[in-house]
């Protein structure tokens, strides 16, 4: 396991500088129920996309570096702006897709400026 600062060094270390300190969505989460959160898996990317979004870590194993770091499944999701993160997590489209998060899983999220 490892903390958000563990996450962000290993983005600045293997990120290129020029895509460094773009907007991100990091999500830490502990899948409850397998079989229903596969529904989000498969439709949150797509959506996601539409807002200009890439994903840069999508699980993976992890070694734990400093702090606590709650929950074994980390996401890391770059956007071209701040509010284009925030519009994604606000919207229509995206909403019934979270709620399949929320019900399936356990989650904490953070939408950072990456300034």
């Amino acid at each position: 396991q490892t903390s958000i600062f563990g996450i962000l060094n290993y983005l600045f270390q293997y990120v290129p500088e020029n895509k460094r300190f773009l907007p991100a969505v990091i999500f830490n989460i502990k899948i409850i129920n397998p079989d229903n959160y596969k529904e989000y898996i498969e439709k949150v990317k797509p959506i996601a996309e539409k807002f200009g979004a890439e994903y840069i870590v999508r699980g993976g194993d992890f070694k734990l570096i400093e702090g606590n770091w709650e929950h074994p499944r980390t996401i890391v999701i770059k956007f071209p702006s701040y509010e284009k993160a925030q519009e994604w997590y606000k919207s229509e489209e995206y909403k019934p897709i979270k709620k399949i998060r929320l019900d399936n899983a356990l989650s904490n999220g953070i939408i950072i400026k990456g300034e």
